[in-house]
């Protein structure tokens, strides 16, 4: 391999649309961040910049790398007004500006370290502070204010509308240790055996540089890696082949004393629920019904419900969000996380149409596993090594 393509950083690539999402998010970020200083400030403060250099270095990685550490909302404010405050400090105590200029870039950097908000522009920032000009000299710790704070501030609105309205969650918020689902402390079902999050973290740390990435995409991505190499290596059963075809559902407009008699008629603990269009809209469970109701404690003992005005009627008055469904040719893994994990009691299969072909059920993949163990256990191979 060349020098040239060994010093290629290795950024995998990303598709076109995720591109243009990133780009048209900096350039909404940057353009309304520096309209909307223009208004706030007016020409009272028309010495001073309304935008920054840095804020473009901050756009970079809000709207292209919104996941990583260093574009977290306390690295951005954080960061960028540590770096400020540094920088006016040494420009107004330091003649010399190159010295001024080197210490502010060195004093930023440890203490965002310290306080744990690495933000990469913010250097940018404290150069700014240092070289910037007689305007910016002239303003003192008022620079902090404006533009760094309010640029910070704006952007990172922006930012967060903007993200999480194209399909990209931010802030990315860590996990909650333990299981989510239950409140509990025990790891995940899918956690339990094999690297899991504190040996990410262990050897992090043994590495001993800031790395772009937290722990926990790390692990996420380490997983997901490995459930592809096991389906390369060893090719699991497909959804089809354990589905359950001869399944029950209900209608979104079905009363629910009757969708919850089916329920119980047939021991069933979840059943999906269709929608007019005859699609898939979500998954009906007995935890619904308790969820809005509660037993009354008079002799009657009927189901009332607790502090609603309009009470629940058909079976879409209380249908969560659709949880997903998959296709008939998804590898059996796929649905470990969402059932293990998610505490999904079943996945519907559906056609490409979203009609409803048959479920998989946690009974039929804690079978499956089971079976498929049994089976590498007894083969020759197996006995042979």
């Amino acid at each position: 391999m060349s020098l040239l393509q060994r010093l290629n950083p290795s950024i995998v690539p990303t598709s076109f649309r995720e591109r243009l999402r990133a780009s048209l998010g900096a350039l909404l970020g940057v353009a309304t961040t520096g309209f909307v200083s223009t208004l706030a400030l007016g020409p009272s403060h028309a010495a001073l910049p309304l935008l920054i250099a840095p804020t473009g270095a901050s756009a970079v990685l809000l709207f292209a790398a919104p996941s990583s550490p260093l574009a977290q909302p306390w690295s951005v404010v954080g960061g960028n007004l540590i770096a400020s405050v540094v920088g006016v400090t040494c420009a107004l105590m330091i003649g010399n500006p190159l010295i001024a200029a080197s210490l502010a870039i060195a004093l930023s950097i440890i203490l965002m370290l310290m306080a744990n908000c690495l933000h990469p522009p913010s250097g940018a920032v404290a150069l700014t502070a240092v070289l910037g000009g007689p305007a910016i000299h002239d303003a003192g710790y008022w620079f902090v204010l404006s533009p760094v704070g309010a640029n910070s501030l704006l952007l990172l609105a922006i930012a967060l509308a903007f993200n999480n309205v194209t399909g990209r969650r931010y802030p990315h918020l860590a996990p909650k240790a333990g299981n989510p689902l239950h409140g509990t402390r025990d790891p995940l079902p899918t956690e339990r055996l094999g690297a899991g999050l504190d040996d990410v973290t262990a050897a992090i740390r043994e590495y001993d540089e800031v790395l772009p990435v937290s722990p926990e995409d790390v692990e996420h991505l380490m997983k997901g890696a490995e459930s592809r190499a096991l389906g390369r290596l060893r090719p699991l059963p497909l959804v089809a082949d354990i589905m359950s075809r001869d399944v029950l559902s209900v209608d979104v407009t079905s009363d629910l004393r009757s969708a919850l008699r089916t329920m119980a008629a047939h021991r069933l603990e979840a059943v999906p629920a269709i929608g007019k269009d005859g699609r898939v809209a979500g998954v009906l469970r007995l935890q619904d019904f308790a969820t809005h109701a509660a037993f009354n404690t008079s002799w009657r003992r009927h189901l009332t419900i607790k502090g609603r005005k309009n009470l629940p009627k058909t079976v879409a008055d209380i249908l969560p969000p659709n949880g997903g469904t998959a296709r008939p040719d998804t590898p059996l893994a796929a649905l470990v996380p969402a059932m293990a994990d998610g505490g999904a009691h079943l996945t519907p299969i559906t056609d490409e149409r979203g009609r409803l072909l048959g479920v998989v059920t946690q009974s039929d993949l804690l079978a499956a596993m089971f079976r498929i163990h049994a089976l590498e256990t007894m083969s020759p191979l197996s006995a042979a090594s």
